[in-house]
């Protein structure tokens, strides 16, 4: 198992506040990840939340601006922050835009050169990170949730319907709910995966509920009705439409003069973190 390079860790609600640094397998080059212990983990192993981030975001970028860990130590849940790419290697375009290349991983893995040299997010945060952390720290493997925001609320559902195994529980703040058919999602996929659109099915919430039907955790979706993004990247509605068709339970709650940013954020992460609490206690 790799070794951690600990930046920092800091006292924080009576856990551990980390960020970390390792060199990855996966990845070919070195990510950095943050990690929340909870007080509880004084006294036994605990459920562990992951959470993706969304669009040019790091492993700061939720641990820093959620007020998540006040919550999470009540609940005695370890949060778990990996970065949205990786960012030791120089690719071709990756620092040209800010939704391709550096802080836009999508949580996929790539398959096209030279992506797929280094951008295997998917494989990161669903094999390499999980175990690591499980080496490092007091992680319960058996009682694992994920979550994220925009980008990385994709990523969460993604991850939990492919790997419903892994995954008990899972929620999501301003998804891109079908990136196979947004600008967002077609410019990475085209460039991570290639013309053919069949693949990109493998990463599309929407298809895979239309495939998978009632497989895996039930879907706890918080979306703003502020959010500029809403209609041309997010659309919700189409997640919701592909649960009906299935069959599958999902909860989606609509806010009104919310916005796609971390005060919404903050605003419902509590409901967040006790949604995968009561999954993870079951």
């Amino acid at each position: 198992m790799a070794a951690l390079t600990v930046i920092s860790e800091h006292a924080c609600f009576g856990g551990r506040q980390g960020f970390y640094r390792h060199d990855s397998a996966t990845t070919a080059g070195p990510m950095q990840f943050a990690v929340f212990v909870p007080p509880q983990a004084s006294s036994g192993r605990v459920p562990v939340v992951t959470y993706l981030a969304g669009l040019t975001c790091t492993e700061e970028t939720f641990t820093i601006k959620a007020g998540a860990q006040r919550v999470a130590a009540e609940l005695g849940l370890m949060l778990v922050m990996p970065d949205t790419s990786p960012r030791a290697a120089t690719l071709p375009g990756d620092r040209e835009s800010w939704d391709l290349g550096i802080g836009a991983g999508f949580y996929v893995d790539a398959t096209r050169a030279p992506w797929s040299a280094h951008y295997r997010m998917f494989s990161y945060v669903t094999e390499e990170l999980p175990a690591l952390v499980a080496a490092h720290f007091p992680a319960r493997a058996d009682r694992q949730g994920i979550f994220g925001h925009s980008m990385g609320g994709h990523g969460a559902l993604v991850c939990a319907l492919r790997r419903p195994d892994r995954y008990r529980t899972v929620s999501a703040f301003a998804p891109i709910c079908a990136p196979s058919l947004v600008p967002w999602g077609e410019k990475a996929f085209s460039a991570y995966l290639g013309a053919d659109r069949e693949r990109w099915a493998d990463y599309d919430s929407c298809a895979l509920i239309r495939k998978g039907g009632r497989v895996g955790p039930h879907l706890l979706v918080d979306q703003g009705l502020a959010d500029k993004f809403l209609d041309v990247q997010l659309k919700p509605e189409l997640l919701e439409a592909a649960c009906k068709s299935a069959d599958r339970t999902l909860t989606l709650r609509r806010h009104a003069g919310y916005d796609h940013g971390y005060y919404f954020i903050q605003t419902f992460v509590a409901d967040h973190l006790r949604h995968h609490a009561a999954g993870l206690a079951a």
